[in-house]
């Protein structure tokens, strides 16, 4: 019999110790990465975010304007246009607004991937181990 065609327990024990490590670093690799990709996810979120407050904040400027400009002339003016105008700059930043808590919800940002290689690792150990 050849050592080489069975090796010792301390060889395949140090040949899985090294198989782990390695699936470690690997994953450690994967998770570093993926929580990378989160962070870029919640900080085009949070510019989105902004930018629907700035609207927002344009929006009321905009319609106390055409509130003010409506009752001086109590008629069907420059008033109403602002008013209109107020109205679709408030819904734009109520979409953006939703769009940028979407981007960063907790759903949106937990690092699924990792999760599920980290499953498959693990079944892939105990079937190794066994």
């Amino acid at each position: 019999m050849n050592t080489q065609d069975n090796p010792s327990l301390g060889t395949l024990l140090a040949d899985l110790a090294q198989q782990v490590s390695t699936l470690v670093q690997t994953e450690a690799r994967l998770l570093r990465a993926e929580i990378s990709e989160s962070v870029t996810k919640a900080e085009a979120g949070a510019v989105e975010v902004l930018g629907g407050a700035i609207c927002l904040l344009a929006a009321l400027l905009v319609l106390l304007q055409a509130l003010v400009i409506a009752l001086a002339r109590l008629g069907l003016g420059a008033g109403w246009s602002a008013l209109l105008v107020g109205v679709v700059v408030a819904v734009l930043g109520v979409v953006l607004l939703r769009t940028g808590m979407a981007s960063m919800a907790p759903s949106e940002l937990a690092p699924d991937r990792t999760q599920e290689q980290l499953k498959r690792d693990a079944n892939v150990i105990k079937e190794q181990a066994r």
